[in-house]
């Protein structure tokens, strides 16, 4: 067992450093844009007055260093050889991303609003296997040029987890001659609809509560008469692009459906596992940054006399954390290599604990490694004058929103039992 990096690996996370280096730092450094970044970045990205939305500067900024790391061929790395990209697989993409996210907060990696330098693309992916050729045309071409923007609506005020139950309906109905679909619910955390130009809304067409048949994708453009943001939740961590979103007698034509009907869910689905695979590994590089930053402050800090870094109760928290990271980054990366070996559908039926333990371990872990490193820091830790909060604030919101911890067990105890995966009795 060969437990290395492979070289070409290693190769490429030097050349996106030198690119970084060379062309992401000295953007960020320019024209006070480290207000984004330091003790100043809460107020410099949030437009408090204007209902908590990111700043317009602040979202220009990040297009920038989007289309510099496009033009320098890091952005597309994950896509697929069609759309520009290098095909990059699970593996090195989680390397990938933990190392970004153990470099600490900066213009080339801000997971606040999943920003980096190496973008992660789940509707392009889902848009080449569910789309129509005119779908794959106009949105995965317009998405790449940075000119459509697609939003993600499946929760539902009263619905989260249990999307089977969601009350947004969507009816066959003619209108002017033409066959098409009306939908009327409501959507919550419908993230970036105040840039979005279509809204990916499920709705259920078919069957009854509870059935994961019967929910079918629509493409609902957001400028359609009906389509209403009621209103921006203000979050842990601002700012928020996250709405409450109404569709009231909202009225697409067939071509809006986005996959096949009544299969809406196993769409939403399909893309699970490899956010879950990467988040985790950025969740783990947080949680390096965070321990490392405090081993170096705790050498560094002499109270009394002595480096604080003598003190076992300094130290015997911070080897835990360490510890923890270590066998972590081995699970993470076995997993995404096992991810690698097989077609996509079967990581479903073979994998998908692994991935959950991954995930929700990783968020657990990054949390209590920004807290603790607050302890470490003291009082300087919890100022915004260092970034740990920033990370709590930020990694804290993945315990709930990529599938919440408590979901993300209950699919490791089903394979444990043998109620899923390949031990089902």
């Amino acid at each position: 067992m060969d437990f290395n990096l492979p070289p070409d690996l290693v190769d490429y996370l030097a050349r996106l450093d030198a690119f970084i280096d060379a062309e992401i730092r000295p953007l960020q450094a320019q024209d006070d844009n480290e207000r984004f970044f330091d003790h100043r970045r809460e107020w410099a990205r949030t437009d408090f007055e204007g209902g908590g939305l990111p700043r317009e500067e602040w979202e220009a900024l990040l297009l920038e260093a989007k289309r510099r790391a496009d033009k320098a061929g890091f952005y597309r790395f994950s896509l697929p050889k069609e759309y520009g990209g290098q095909s990059g697989g699970n593996l090195w993409m989680a390397v990938i991303r933990e190392h970004m996210a153990s470099k600490g907060l900066g213009l080339f990696n801000d997971l606040q609003n999943e920003h980096s330098v190496v973008g992660n693309f789940p509707f392009i992916v889902m848009l080449r296997d569910f789309g129509t050729p005119a779908q794959k045309e106009k949105f995965i071409k317009g998405s790449l040029n940075f000119e459509l923007k697609i939003s993600f609506g499946l929760t539902e005020p009263n619905h989260g987890s249990d999307a089977t139950h969601m009350e947004t309906r969507a009816v066959r109905e003619i209108r002017n001659g033409v066959s098409g679909w009306r939908i009327d619910g409501v959507k919550m955390w419908t993230t970036g609809m105040h840039i979005a130009t279509h809204c990916a809304t499920f709705a259920r067409t078919s069957g009854k509560e509870g059935d994961g048949k019967g929910i079918t994708c629509f493409l609902v453009p957001t400028e359609t008469p009906g389509v209403k943001v009621e209103e921006y939740l203000w979050t842990f961590n601002m700012p928020t692009d996250h709405p409450r979103v109404s569709f009231t007698n909202v009225w697409v034509p067939d071509e809006a459906m986005f996959g096949s009907l009544d299969m809406g869910l196993p769409l939403a689905q399909s893309f699970v596992h490899e956010n879950r695979i990467r988040q985790a590994a950025s969740s783990l590089g947080a949680a390096s940054f965070c321990v490392n930053e405090s081993v170096r402050y705790a050498r560094e800090r002499k109270p009394f006399g002595e480096d604080l870094a003598r003190n076992q109760g300094i130290q015997f928290p911070l080897v835990e954390l360490a510890t923890q990271c270590e066998m972590l980054r081995q699970l993470i990366r076995k997993t995404a290599w096992e991810m690698d070996q097989m077609p996509h559908p079967e990581v479903e039926k073979k994998l998908s604990d692994k991935v959950s333990m991954c995930n929700y371990w990783a968020n657990r872990l990054v949390c209590e490694a920004a807290d603790r490193a607050m302890q470490v820091h003291g009082g300087i830790g919890y100022s915004r004058h260092k970034p740990f909060e920033h990370i709590y604030r930020h990694h804290r919101r993945y315990r709930i929103t990529e599938g919440s911890e408590e979901i993300q067990m209950r699919k490791v105890a089903g394979f444990l039992f043998g109620y899923m995966g390949p031990n089902k009795h």
